[in-house]
Formats: structure tokens, sequence, C-alpha cells
């Protein structure tokens, strides 16, 4: 017996977290995530049915998640993923351009009206994910949205002052938020590693170890690797933030052990880029793993991993969302790698076994977003099945580098494969 692969009577069955079942998983979520597509360009919010669910909003992160997918999927070479990725690219050009002010609107209806004319850096450093994404897989109009987001991200988000992005401004440019969070400028970093490997302006790399040694090697260091979530303009801890809201989609209260994981493998791929990478980077990967699995698991007689808790690590929300679920089976993955402690693999492999006995819905297409303590579907937090970004990353990244990044990695590799025999 192999990991993960079972002979019965001769014929090959492959486990949950097995590269063949990450495959056929990642096959019928591409199939789930077309049903986003709008008529117009661009897409929707997508319901339980895999249907656009026409009450809800169009965020701007949602296109360019779905964007960034199928630019990944088209270098797969799924048929058809380049077309998708390209009415991505042009809805940011379209319906959430703002041609007065510059940057994105951050939401829009389906009938293209601007619900939320602030402008996020959460959902602009998505768009340069998406753009670069799209860029590395030839995709057309890349280019100039890789080049409007830059320009946005250069001349609002980010600060050399602070060494991170500031959150998110009004309509204009004119009026900050005075508030800074950690999980944008964890998705900053998502999207500057991709934005370096794609363009090779070191500039990238750089501010993606300037967030990560604020964030992780100074405030979450000195909290017993608890993340804090929230902080004012001046970057002071908020940790009663959104107390009242411990909920919340994007800044519950407390610590979210689910940006642990997805820290400690964003830390890990910030090493692998590096000639020379400090050694906090292998040791916080490490100890914000570890912490979150202690604070997140077995926690209250029921598998999962619970969504939020408090500065002292008591459970908050016990919700388990599949989101976190993707990043803890990624981060452990990506440390059974990088160190090779079967420990990690053990941990990925009964992760999995949980996703695919829990998460994954195979009547109706797609993942669960959210399940109960007692692990069924719920829609307390998250309504339908908005997008696939997080699931099918976590089917696609096991067989990626740590480095470079997805689009990057995947690009380079069409590009070495062996030309298809003439028919």
């Amino acid at each position: 017996m192999i990991r993960g692969i079972t002979i019965i009577r001769g014929k090959t069955v492959s486990g949950p977290g097995t590269a063949p079942w990450r495959q056929a998983e990642a096959s019928r979520l591409i199939a789930f995530g077309r049903g986003a597509a709008l008529p117009g360009g661009g897409f929707g919010w997508l319901g339980s049915d895999g249907m656009v669910d026409q009450s809800q909003p169009c965020p701007l992160y949602i296109n360019a998640r779905m964007t960034h997918v199928f630019a990944l999927a088209h270098l797969q070479g799924v048929d058809g993923a380049d077309a998708l990725a390209a009415s991505g690219l042009a809805a940011f050009a379209g319906r959430y351009a703002d041609r007065v002010n510059g940057g994105w609107f951050s939401s829009v209806a389906v009938s293209g009206e601007v619900i939320d004319p602030v402008k996020a850096n959460y959902a602009h450093a998505h768009v340069l994910l998406a753009a670069t994404s799209a860029a590395a897989a030839g995709i057309a109009g890349a280019q100039a949205v890789l080049t409007a987001a830059g320009t946005a991200i250069d001349q609002h988000f980010w600060s050399d002052t602070e060494g991170c992005a500031v959150e998110s401004w009004n309509a204009d440019f004119t009026e900050s938020e005075p508030y800074r969070g950690a999980n944008s400028n964890m998705h900053s970093v998502e999207a500057y590693l991709a934005a370096g490997d794609v363009t090779g302006d070191p500039v990238w790399h750089a501010r993606a170890a300037s967030i990560a040694g604020r964030l992780i090697d100074r405030y979450a260091r000195a909290n017993s690797w608890r993340i804090p979530e929230h902080y004012d303009a001046q970057w002071q801890p908020q940790l009663d933030y959104n107390i009242d809201r411990p909920g919340d989609q994007f800044r519950p209260y407390g610590t979210t052990p689910g940006h642990s994981f997805e820290w400690a493998r964003l830390l890990l791929d910030l090493e692998a880029a590096q000639a020379a990478p400090p050694g906090w980077l292998l040791e916080a990967a490490n100890a914000l793993f570890d912490q979150a699995v202690a604070d997140s698991e077995d926690r209250d007689g029921h598998p999962g991993l619970l969504y939020t808790v408090g500065a002292d690590g008591r459970p908050v929300a016990s919700a388990r969302l599949h989101w976190v679920a993707c990043e803890a089976v990624l981060a452990a993955d990506a440390l059974y790698r990088r160190t090779g402690a079967e420990r990690f693999a053990a941990t990925a492999a009964r992760w999995w076994s949980e996703i695919d006995r829990y998460f994954i819905d195979r009547e109706g297409g797609g993942w669960w977003q959210e399940l109960t303590p007692e692990l069924t579907p719920a829609a307390a937090t998250w309504s339908g099945k908005p997008d696939v970004y997080h699931s099918y990353q976590a089917l696609l990244f096991p067989s990626l580098p740590l480095s470079p990044t997805a689009a990057t990695a995947l690009a380079r590799r069409r590009r070495a494969a062996p030309p298809s025999p003439a028919p």
C-alpha cells in the first residue's frame, strides 16, 4: 500500500488528498465554478445550487478570485478557462472601474450599478493577484489590469512609512480609514509574491517581507503566536475590536486560526523565494501552525477547526468554515515538504479526510462554505458557495513548488512540456 492509495481487486483507488483525487476534485470544482459567469462578463456570487444568486452583490474580490482561478485553470489546459479569465479582466475595465478617481469600486450589483464605492486594499490586492495570474497565462487584457493595479497600490495603498498597506479609502481617495487590518495585509503578501514573480520587480517581494516582519515576527511573536487581527492607524493592536461582531466575515473579534495557517504557508513561500532568507520565517511558520492547531481543533467535542478564538485562546465563533480547512491542509502540506516531519503529513491526511467527508457537496456541486459544530451545512456567516478560490488552491498547490507562485510555476511547467505530436 502506497500512502493514500489502496488496491482493491486489482483496481487502484486514490484516497482523499492524493494527487489523482485532487485532480478529479479540481475538475469537478471548475465545472461548478463556471456557473458564476455573468452574461455581461465577469462573475457573480454563486448560490448553493451553482447558479448566480441574484440577491447578492458582485464584490470586486470575488471577480478577482474567479479570474485568478480560471487563469490557473487555463495554464492547466482546461478548455474555455481562458475566455472566462478574459471576461473577468474585462469586468475590471468595465463595471468595476472608477474612471474619474482611479482604482476599482468594492461592489456592484448584477445589473452593474455601484453598490459600494469604497476603495479597499483587500479587494485591490486580489485584483493584483488576478492580473498577475492572467498575465502569466497570456490572457488578453491582463497587462493593462496589472499596470493599473500596481499604480493604484503604489499611489494609494502601500505606505513606505508604515511598511504595510493601509486599509481603505473613500471613493475619491481623500479620506483614509483609521484602521489597519492583518487580513488585507496578508492577502497583500500573497499578491505581492505573485507580482514579484511575474514582473521581476524586486520591490514586490521586499514589500511582502516588510509586512510579514511587522505582523508576524513582531506582533504575533509577542502575542504567543496568535496574530492580532485589528489595529488603529498607528498600528496599535485593538484586541477588543468588533467584540460585538464575533462572526464577522472579514473582521471578526479575536484572532483567527485559519489566518495563522494561511500565514504559515505564505511564510514558507516567502522563505523559498529568497536566496538567503532569515531563520525566523521557518520558526514562525512552525509556531503559528502549532498554536492554531491547539486553538482550533478538538475544542468542543466535534471534529473540524473552529473559526475564531479570543485573545486568551478561548473559543468564540465555533462555525467550521471551508476556507479554514483549506488553509490548514495547505499549511500542513507545505510544512511537511519543507521539514520532512511526518506529523505534518499525518495531520494533512486527517484533514483531507474531513474535507472529503463533510465539506465536498457531491450532489449539488462545489464545497459547503460553512458547517455547524456538528458538521452539517450552515449559512450563519456565509450564504451559498460564493467562489472557488480557497478550495481550488487547496487542490492545486500541493502539486506545485513553494516558489515561484502558482501561475509562474504552471507557466514554466507548460513551457517546459514537450510539444504535442502532430495529428
